[in-house]
């Protein structure tokens, strides 16, 4: 599928201008609530977690195509944070009563059972009942990552997986359980729940690590968008230089 991409002018234009060009109106014809799910891995502000007002500007756009309900959610992986904490110092609880949207705390959501014998790492997993409920919208930030390479849209479908579950052997974080063998791994969790539709904030883009270092520079100034999550991370590997063939949940 057609991955759109264009250069940033505001949060505003640019994400309506994408998500116009992908035809995601056709998503929101249903009637079906909609989940947003940002990147917040932790309480680091932007570029390294999904900034408020890009989530805002989505919401903008949902709320012309469609009156349903709309819940950012988020599981984060910080071993010292819950997600309301991080949700609360990155401006999220202000958003959410600013807009009247709910704030859903995926970490302890109820569960539902899934298998899938195909699968390499998990040929069952627990998944949050709601990913499954909604359309479900990834809002990634780009980040190169220093176990896999890159992290985009698939990757942050590992906000979905419960600590209950993937916590590790160790605790040392929420989702460790991933880490052994991540890029199979992410593969697996997105045959379970893949997003529905993807929205990149490409704006500045951190060249070496995910949780900080180098920015890009100069800012890579893309907003990216569509409905295939792999299509979009492997064109958004690119923007960092990268060869989405020598990655391996991508290619």
């Amino acid at each position: 599928m057609k991955v759109i991409s264009k250069s940033f002018s505001s949060y505003e234009t640019t994400v309506q201008k994408c998500l116009d060009a992908a035809g995601a109106a056709q998503l929101l014809t249903n009637g079906k609530p909609v989940m947003l799910k940002p990147n917040l891995v932790n309480a680091s502000p932007f570029p390294v977690t999904t900034p408020p007002a890009f989530c805002e500007a989505v919401i903008s756009f949902i709320r012309r195509h469609t009156d349903a309900p709309i819940v950012i959610a988020e599981g984060c992986g910080d071993t010292h944070l819950e997600t309301p904490e991080v949700f609360d110092q990155l401006g999220y609880q202000s958003l959410a009563r600013w807009l009247d949207v709910t704030l859903l705390d995926l970490n302890t959501a109820p569960l539902v059972q899934l298998t899938n014998a195909t699968c390499s790492v998990f040929t069952t997993m627990w998944l949050p009942e709601a990913a499954f409920d909604h359309i479900l919208i990834s809002l990634p930030v780009l980040k190169a990552h220093s176990l896999c390479r890159f992290t985009g849209s698939m990757k942050n479908m590992m906000g979905l997986a419960p600590p209950a579950h993937y916590a590790g052997r160790f605790g040392c974080w929420k989702k460790a359980a991933f880490h052994d063998q991540l890029d199979d791994a992410i593969a697996d969790l997105n045959c379970y729940r893949s997003p529905d539709l993807t929205v990149m904030d490409a704006t500045v883009g951190l060249a070496d690590f995910h949780l900080g270092g180098a920015q890009c520079d100069p800012p890579v100034n893309k907003i990216l968008a569509g409905f295939d999550a792999k299509n979009l991370d492997r064109e958004a590997a690119g923007l960092l230089g990268l060869n989405w063939q020598s990655i391996p949940h991508l290619s």
